[in-house]
C-alpha cells in the first residue's frame, strides 16, 4: 500500500512541475523532471519511508543518519543546487557555483509543487518562500542562486503564479537582468 501511495505522490508532484514548466516554456525540463524517483533505489526507499506529509528522504535521514535516495537523486537532477558544486582548483574545497537559469526556474517549480503536495489544503503562494526562508539552504547555495531564488519565491508569494510565471517566461528565461543587476552604483 505504501508503494502505491508513494507512486501517486511522486507522480502528482511530477505532473505539477510539468504543468509549471510548460506554462513558462520549459518543455523538456517538465517532461524529464524527477524521472530518477522511479529508479529502484529512490522508489523503494521512498516507499519504505513514505508518510505522505513530508519527503521520505527526510524520514530515511532521521532513521539511518543519511538518505541513500537523496544522494542518488541530487546527483542526477540539475534543478537541485547541491548538483552545482565542484572542487575549486585554487582552494581545493568544494564550492557552489551559480545555477543556470533554466534549472533555477525548474527548482522554483519543484519547490512550489512539493509544497502543494505535502501541505495540501494548507498550501498558499507563500509556502515555498516560507520553507526556504526557514531552511539552512541559503548558507550552502551560491549567493547569486540564493538571491535569484529568493526573488522569484517572493514574487510568487506577493504577486501570484500568473505574474511570476509571466516574468519567468519573458525575463528570466530570456536572459534579461534581474532588477538589482540593472541598478547603477
Amino acid at each position: 500500500m505504501k508503494a502505491w501511495k508513494h507512486f501517486i505522490t511522486i507522480t502528482k508532484h511530477r505532473m505539477l512541475v510539468l504543468g509549471g514548466c510548460f506554462r513558462v516554456g520549459l518543455y523538456w525540463q517538465g517532461l524529464v523532471h524527477d524521472l530518477s524517483k522511479y529508479s529502484f533505489v529512490e522508489f523503494w526507499n521512498g516507499a519504505r519511508y513514505y508518510q505522505g506529509t513530508r519527503s521520505p528522504n527526510t524520514v530515511e535521514r532521521e532513521i539511518k543518519g543519511y538518505s541513500e535516495s537523496w544522494m542518488h537523486h541530487k546527483g542526477r537532477n540539475r534543478h537541485h543546487y547541491e548538483y552545482w558544486t565542484d572542487m575549486n582548483r585554487q582552494t581545493r574545497n568544494y564550492e557552489s557555483i551559480p545555477m543556470p537559469r533554466k534549472y533555477l526556474v525548474e527548482m522554483v517549480m519543484d519547490r512550489r509543487a512539493a509544497c502543494i503536495v505535502y501541505q495540501g489544503k494548507d498550501y498558499t503562494p507563500a509556502s515555498a518562500y516560507d520553507y526556504f526562508d526557514k531552511s539552512r539552504e541559503k548558507e550552502l547555495m551560491h549567493p547569486q542562486t540564493c538571491r535569484e531564488l529568493y526573488f522569484l519565491l517572493a514574487m510568487l508569494r506577493d504577486r501570484g503564479e500568473q505574474e511570476t510565471f509571466r516574468y519567468i517566461r519573458q525575463n528570466v528565461l530570456k536572459g534579461k537582468p534581474f532588477p538589482w543587476e540593472t541598478d547603477s552604483e
